[in-house]
């Protein structure tokens, strides 16, 4: 199993690239940017899930994004158990080991949820927090109104 810091070594290095050459870019242009799992994301699996010194992930993002920190984080909270269930039954071709509960206990997933939560929690400003265990029609409308100002300003 690869250790937490190369992971979060290897998405800086990808992120970094994206930046570079996708994101800075489209915003220069005046584009509206949607990202997936953006920083935020190697705070909660190599940090709260992993064990690096959150410190230690916050320089490195840092260093990948430039600083650049988006305007409006969404998570889609779920009870982890139900998460992993659910992720069980998508595709094969689109499961990760992070998703594996082999390679990754419930103890690791909690960690990574709770330290989603504690992110949103401490930059209320920035971040929505959606129940994503609500019917899919109510979810999509919760993201909707998450991002509504943003996209209509």
């Amino acid at each position: 199993m690869r250790e937490a810091l190369t992971d979060a070594l290897l998405f800086n290095a990808a992120r970094r690239q994206h930046v570079q050459e996708i994101i800075r870019p489209a915003l220069e242009r005046g584009a509206t940017v949607i990202c997936d799992r953006y920083a935020d994301s190697s705070m909660a699996y190599q940090g709260y899930g992993g064990g690096v010194p959150l410190d230690d992930v916050r320089t490195i993002n840092w260093l990948s994004t430039g600083g650049l920190m988006p305007d409006r984080t969404v998570l889609f909270d779920l009870p982890v158990e139900a998460g992993l269930q659910r992720r069980a039954v998508g595709a094969a071709s689109d499961f990760t080991r992070f998703e594996s509960t082999e390679q990754h206990d419930l103890a690791f997933h909690q960690r990574v949820s709770d330290g989603y939560l504690e992110m949103a929690a401490a930059e209320p400003d920035r971040w929505r927090v959606i129940d994503a265990a609500q019917p899919a029609v109510e979810v999509a409308d919760a993201l909707w109104e998450a991002v509504r100002d943003l996209l209509e300003a």
